[in-house]
């Protein structure tokens, strides 16, 4: 891969990525909220469901906090704390295989439930089932990398993808000439990666966005619903009136235009 190359996708693309990912999910939040979903299919093979959703979701956690964690956690920070470059080679080979296999496995059970039940496919929007398939194929190049990363232990190879990644994210002109030279299974897990940042916006993705984590800090509170549709619910800005401070309707007379 000539310099030029390198430079474009590994030093610009990053930030038309960052930067439509970022823009794209504030509009799309701000503006096709009820967008935010998909067409449901619970009640369709609802063991397959739970189990792969499950498997996913905590496989993908994983997965993210490790890669946010082990890239843009500077470098003298794990000096500091006595962490080697091969020990957390290993700690991300060992945590990460472990969660990339039960994401795989997640996803596959997903994607199989998608494909192959005619029920659910006739009801699934093509960009559900795009994106399942890009995330497996994301997924297969991430477990791919743990046989090239099993050649250096030493954690020198590591090192350059979090100088690059600390790179990007400080704005520094030469941050692709950090992986210019790894290996190109790593270069093609780091573009699929950030295309997936490109479509995130456009995607059923957005609905992280969703989490209820800001119920985390609110006092808890209960949504409550009245059997009769005709009863007013007293809500504490608008205190509850007796029957007899309740006046009836009173039938006015109309004119009537003379015949």
């Amino acid at each position: 891969m000539s310099t030029a190359i390198n430079d474009a996708l590994f030093g610009w693309y990053p930030y038309l990525c960052l930067t439509v990912f970022l823009l794209g999910s504030l509009i799309r939040f701000d503006r096709e909220q009820y967008t935010w979903k998909t067409g449901s299919s619970q009640l369709l093979r609802r063991r397959q469901l739970r189990w792969g959703s499950n498997l996913f979701h905590v496989g993908i956690l994983a997965i993210f906090g490790g890669h946010f964690v082990g890239l843009l956690t500077p470098i003298w920070v794990f000096d500091a704390l006595g962490i080697s470059h091969s020990f957390k080679q290993g700690l991300a080979i060992t945590v990460g295989g472990i969660a990339g296999i039960a994401c795989f496995i997640g996803i596959a059970l997903l994607a199989h439930r998608r494909l192959f039940d005619a029920r659910i496919r006739n009801t699934s929007a093509p960009g559900d089932i795009a994106i399942l398939l890009l995330l497996w194929l994301q997924l297969t190049l991430g477990l791919s990398t743990i046989f090239v990363s099993l050649g250096h232990m030493d954690g020198h190879e590591m090192v350059k993808f979090m100088n690059w990644a600390q790179g990007i994210l400080t704005l520094q002109p030469a941050a692709a000439a950090y992986v210019a030279d790894v290996n190109p299974i790593f270069k093609a897990h780091l573009l699929l990666g950030m295309t997936i940042f490109l479509v995130f916006p456009f995607t059923r993705l957005v609905h992280v966005w969703s989490a209820p984590i800001w119920y985390l800090g609110r006092p808890g509170y209960q949504v409550v619903r009245t059997r009769f549709a005709g009863r007013r619910v007293p809500t504490p800005m608008s205190p509850a009136r007796s029957p007899a401070s309740v006046r009836p309707a009173v039938a006015r007379p109309t004119r009537q235009p003379a015949e």
